[in-house]
């Protein structure tokens, strides 16, 4: 099993009579496919396809191995060592299950504690240190919402982040061109604030919307035929809202 997929990535990345592309990656040059990858998974899941879900599993997995294979190469750790970290975060943050704890103390407790352990600077005691600069910025926004909100730090209720979406668009509509992007990012840190507030992942959301555009759009690219980019804005409208209409 694993092991056949593991002499896989040994061979590919043999510095002789390995693959080209796969010698010369490094873990930088990998991380987007990475990431790319546990979306891919993400939309599988999404879409209930439990014969896609197996290959996109496959398709991580093979980003894990081929990340531990390029660390061996390089004399930093193996796949082992990864496997062994994580049974060993798992039985940590589980005292109840694998140790004599009577009472889990709180998976976010324990997690706070690990990151003082691990933190280069033992003053930093932010709420939110550790939330990782390599996240996506919309799944990065939501943690550092969270983790404030945990030190009190959030609004009571939904009408407040909603206040700030509207108060964010004015400020919009009044920005100069050096500071329009700035307000920008306000703007969808706000919005991501409001779904949140409203019980809604906002990533999920978004992908539901790109869907959704996706759907419609080539639905009326149909409908149009070859002739689609000739129409006029205002017959692209009319198209849309017929397929609109349709539910599409």
């Amino acid at each position: 099993m694993i092991e056949r997929l593991t002499e896989i990535m040994k061979r590919l990345r043999d510095p002789v009579a390995g693959c080209e592309w796969d010698r010369v990656q490094t873990w930088s040059t990998i991380a987007p496919y990475t990431i790319e990858e546990a979306y891919e998974v993400a939309d599988a899941i999404e879409r209930n396809d439990a014969a896609d879900l197996k290959d996109e599993l496959g398709d991580l997995l093979l980003q894990i191995v081929f990340h531990a294979q390029i660390a061996e190469d390089a004399g930093a750790f193996t796949l082992a060592d990864v496997v062994d970290a994580i049974s060993d975060k798992m039985e940590r943050r589980h005292p109840h299950i694998f140790g004599d704890a009577s009472a889990s103390p709180g998976w976010e407790t324990i997690k706070a504690a690990e990151r003082m352990a691990k933190s280069d600077d033992a003053a930093d005691t932010s709420a939110i240190t550790g939330v990782a600069l390599g996240l996506p910025a919309l799944a990065r926004a939501e943690k550092l919402q969270k983790r404030a909100a945990r030190v009190g730090f959030d609004w009571p209720d939904a009408a407040g982040p909603l206040a700030k979406v509207h108060e964010e668009i004015d400020e919009i509509a009044t920005a100069g061109p050096d500071t329009v992007a700035e307000e920008m990012g306000d703007l969808l840190f706000a919005v991501t604030n409001w779904a949140r507030h409203l019980g809604i992942d906002p990533e999920a959301a978004l992908r539901r919307g790109n869907a959704k555009f996706e759907a419609r759009f080539r639905a009326m690219e149909h409908e149009a035929g070859s002739g689609f980019a000739a129409l006029t804005l205002a017959e692209k409208e009319e198209l849309w809202q017929a397929v609109k209409r349709r539910g599409g």
